[in-house]
Formats: structure tokens, C-alpha cells, sequence
């Protein structure tokens, strides 16, 4: 099974490619073991694959439900 980073360089077309559209070199994408944070936005447009998959530590899904703060009484509506 394929980490999310993995996916995002082949889905890139390979580490070459990706590097090339990041402005990078290949063996810097090479090494990565994660996505490193300033990276992720311009991986997930050049792979598809999103920010959350990439770093869910920086990009946590968002709830459907958004918590809400009860009004209190006499605060206008």
C-alpha cells in the first residue's frame, strides 16, 4: 500500500516530475519521508492528492457540524 506521499509522485508522473514542476530537484523529493509543510499546497495541485491525505497533522478534515456557541441571554440575536 502506497503512503499518501507516494501516491502524490506517481500520481505526478514519478519524483523527476514532480521535482521539475516544484522548481526542485528529484533526489529532494527522493528523500522526503513526509511531505514537508511549505511543499504540501503545490504537491496536492501537481498530484490531485489532497493536503489532508498528505499532512492530516497541518490539514485535519473539517467537521460537517460545526460547533456552535450557545447565545447568551441579552446578547443581541
Amino acid at each position: 500500500m502506497l503512503s499518501a506521499l507516494q501516491a502524490a509522485i506517481v500520481s505526478a508522473g514519478g519524483a523527476v516530475s514532480l521535482g521539475a514542476r516544484l522548481g526542485i530537484t528529484y533526489q529532494a523529493v527522493s528523500q522526503w519521508k513526509v511531505c514537508p509543510p511549505l511543499r504540501v499546497l503545490d504537491v496536492e495541485r501537481a498530484s490531485g492528492v489532497s493536503r489532508h491525505d498528505l499532512r492530516p497533522d497541518l490539514y485535519p478534515r473539517r467537521s460537517r457540524h460545526r460547533a456552535r456557541r450557545p447565545l447568551s441571554e441579552g446578547a443581541p440575536a
